[in-house]
């Protein structure tokens, strides 16, 4: 396919990789947050490196030969093998410094990344950490298709996260989630009468403010509510948690608040405890073909360091 005179590039097989496996390049490019006339650049050079046409218009759009599919289909192993390859190298020179990719999800954003990032900064001022806040839902895809290095995403008790091959995690911490109501709601009285708790039970006919359909929260949220035979009634979306106590604090329905990277409760919003206790885990998240990296331990370990203190502040809470 290619002569032994020819190297193929990294960079262009993992762009070859996201065409084939959204099937266009407008798709691609949005994966890979370039412009689509950058993927058709690289694909261009990859076909002389290759020897082979990758390409072929179908319509307004393109399809890729056969010969590019086989390609793609290699293209998985040859990254992971080269990232295994950098991983050691790295390991041996020992240095924390280049640059990470890191996706966050909002309430760890808040919660963790600001003091793990400023404790790698103080530490180790070679190392770049480019920070991007996703779901998990996005976040999880994204780091398996090699567009980022480290993921912090969650769990819920009842909806246990489902790790990838080639992933590896470990638990930063555990969290509680509370429901925010109007001050002036029954189930603040309620709670404030049996022990500063509420069944799941109570919730029914209730207007949910909460995020966009598809994301982790949303979905845990239903899956959660219709297990205790409450049927969700999102009445209004909102995927900051700000906006959504905003929306609280004027009567206009209810939202769930983890404790992690909360903000200030506003005036006219209660937070009332759940029994069972709505438990999630926080995770961070890596390839295992990148453990032995310098650079990914040490952010590992700057929030691990961080989340052990969030974790102190919430027991003297």
């Amino acid at each position: 396919m290619c002569s032994i005179t020819n190297v193929l590039n990294l960079e262009r097989l993992r762009v070859l990789q996201a065409v084939a496996r959204h099937g266009s390049v407008t798709a691609a490019a949005a994966e890979l947050h370039v412009t689509t006339s950058a993927v058709s650049q690289q694909l261009t050079k990859l076909e002389r490196e290759s020897g082979a046409a990758l390409v072929e218009r179908s319509g307004r759009g393109i399809r890729l030969t056969d010969v590019a599919l086989l390609l793609a289909s290699h293209a998985g192993t040859i990254l992971s093998m080269a990232e295994l390859a950098q991983a050691d190298v790295d390991a041996r020179a020992g240095a924390v410094a280049g640059r990470l990719t890191l996706a966050c999800l909002p309430t760890a954003t808040r919660g963790l990344a600001g003091p793990a990032l400023a404790r790698l900064a103080a530490a180790h001022p070679e190392l770049c950490v480019d920070l991007t806040e996703a779901d998990t839902s996005e976040s999880i895809p994204w780091l398996v298709q090699g567009t980022k290095d480290l993921v912090i995403a969650h769990d819920w008790a009842n909806a246990p996260l489902a790790t990838p091959a080639g992933l590896s995690k470990t638990l930063l911490l555990e969290d509680r989630a509370d429901i925010a109501v109007p001050s002036g709601h029954p189930l603040a009285a309620k709670a404030a009468g049996a022990g500063g708790a509420i069944q799941l039970d109570q919730l029914a006919g209730e207007p949910w403010i909460c995020g966009t359909p598809g994301t982790s929260c949303r979905d845990w949220l239903t899956l959660t509510l219709r297990a205790a035979n409450v049927e969700p009634h999102f009445a209004h979306t909102a995927n900051e948690y700000s906006t959504q106590l905003s929306l609280v604090a004027a009567g206009l329905g209810i939202a769930i608040v983890p404790r992690l990277g909360q903000g200030p409760v506003p005036a006219g919003v209660r937070l009332v405890a759940v029994e069972p206790a709505l438990r999630r885990n926080i995770y961070a998240l890596w390839r295992s073909t990148a453990a032995r990296r310098p650079a990914l331990g040490a952010t590992v370990a700057a929030m691990r360091a961080a989340a052990a203190a969030a974790a102190a502040a919430a027991a003297v809470e």
